[in-house]
């Protein structure tokens, strides 16, 4: 454990409610780290206070909102030629037991073929598991554990998943070389499920600890547009269809599919149906098609250059 660089990320938007339980939850961790924030460009008082109160803290500061992704991609990279053996993403409305990222560094050790490894997600108070959080580790997605704890049974290991959201992950420096960092055609929301589905594409696994958690502070948090916005919600359902390493689709046939259905609306006398068929024109219009194939080819290679 003494020879293992660990580095840690948060990407910081207005995060003022948050930073200091998050920062100080990780500066009381049993591990040296090296934490690095990236900003995306905060409209608060972010920026100010981690230069006041967390003067060790690396901090990247961006002049515009360049989305989760890329900023979490900066803090990789960064963690990466500093010699990191593990880089721990962390959402800044999160924070840590001083055994957390202990824990999930010995496990993945133990287990290499986890590229990411996740604690268990309680909610902000501690009382609960973090509602979504517990979808992603239920019994069809997550074989045994809701079982061995059920039956009081010893929980050792780390307990494969389906997925898991990218509020805490650990990766090992052998994913990051292999798999590389968040493909840059998501802005927000849709490039950790993306990140997995590469990530199986590649052989490595996804993974809970259940002897390591954090608290998630999220239960009342506003919903935002990428959740209620249609022309972001069809976006990213795009992108991520035709990000999928698994599979290779085209544009083409896309295209070709809202045009049977607009002749078949027109026939029907279905104007809903011929307006949803223009709206997704409309958005297939818009999308950098060619740059969203590119990375898709590039999410292949056994080593991408999503964060070079």
């Amino acid at each position: 454990m003494k020879n293992k660089k660990v580095g840690v990320v948060i990407v910081t938007f207005n995060g003022m409610k948050w930073i200091e339980a998050c920062l100080a939850s990780l500066i009381n961790s049993t591990i040296p780290l090296s934490i690095i924030v990236v900003d995306n460009n905060s409209t608060d008082d972010t920026v100010s206070f981690v230069k006041n109160n967390f003067k060790d803290i690396i901090l990247l500061e961006q002049t515009q909102n360049i989305g989760f992704g890329k900023a979490n991609n900066l803090g990789i990279k960064k963690a990466y030629e500093e010699g990191a053996d593990y880089v721990f993403l962390l959402n800044q409305d999160a924070w840590v037991e001083p055994d957390t990222i202990s824990n999930l560094v010995k496990a993945q050790k133990n287990q290499p073929e986890y590229g990411i490894v996740s604690p268990m997600h309680l909610n902000g108070k501690g009382d609960a598991l973090d509602y979504n959080f517990s979808n992603y580790i239920n019994p069809s997605k997550c074989k045994n554990l809701y079982s061995d704890i059920f039956l009081n049974k010893t929980l050792e290991g780390i307990y494969e998943t389906d997925f898991v959201n990218a509020a805490a992950w650990l990766l090992s420096r052998n994913c990051i070389e292999m798999v590389g960092g968040f493909n840059p055609s998501f802005f927000h929301y849709g490039e950790d499920l993306n990140y997995v589905e590469r990530l199986k594409y590649h052989g490595l696994k996804t993974g809970v600890l259940p002897t390591s958690i954090i608290y998630h502070d999220r239960e009342y948090r506003k919903p935002n547009k990428f959740f209620s916005d249609l022309n972001i919600i069809y976006n990213r359902s795009l992108i991520l269809e035709y990000s999928n390493p698994f599979e290779i689709k085209t544009f083409n046939k896309e295209y070709l599919k809202c045009i049977k259905k607009i002749f078949k609306a027109l026939f029907l006398f279905n104007f809903n149906q011929l307006k949803q068929s223009f709206f997704k024109i409309k958005i297939l219009n818009n999308l950098d098609k060619k740059q969203i194939i590119r990375n898709r080819a590039e999410s292949r290679r056994t080593k991408n250059s999503f964060i070079n």
